[in-house]
């Protein structure tokens, strides 16, 4: 879940301030205050960003080293290991409209 730290730290990178619950409290001398309209657009904006790659971060493969094992280990024992662990990641993880 994107927050306002996480909307400052875009919108004012290395800026001093102090966060209490809702409460900004900004020190910075040498960035200006973004407006809480600016805050909440970029926190709006992070957000659907964060949510628009949703699918890349839900979607793990094995390693390629574990994946190029399981080849190996495949060819030799004729097995469909590897196929079976990328055809689960997929099946458990869908492209959005599939």
């Amino acid at each position: 879940m994107v927050d306002i730290v996480d909307a400052l730290r875009s919108l004012r990178p290395g800026a001093g301030y102090v966060v209490r619950g809702n409460e900004l409290e900004w020190l910075d001398t040498n960035q200006t205050r973004p407006t809480d309209a600016e805050i909440n657009t970029e926190v709006t904006r992070l957000q659907a960003e964060y949510d628009a790659n949703k699918y890349q971060r839900d979607r793990v493969y094995p390693s390629i080293q574990d994946q190029l094992d399981m080849q190996y280990w495949d060819k030799v024992n004729g097995t469909t290991t590897w196929q079976d662990a990328i055809a689960k990641v997929k099946a458990d993880t869908p492209k959005p409209g599939e």
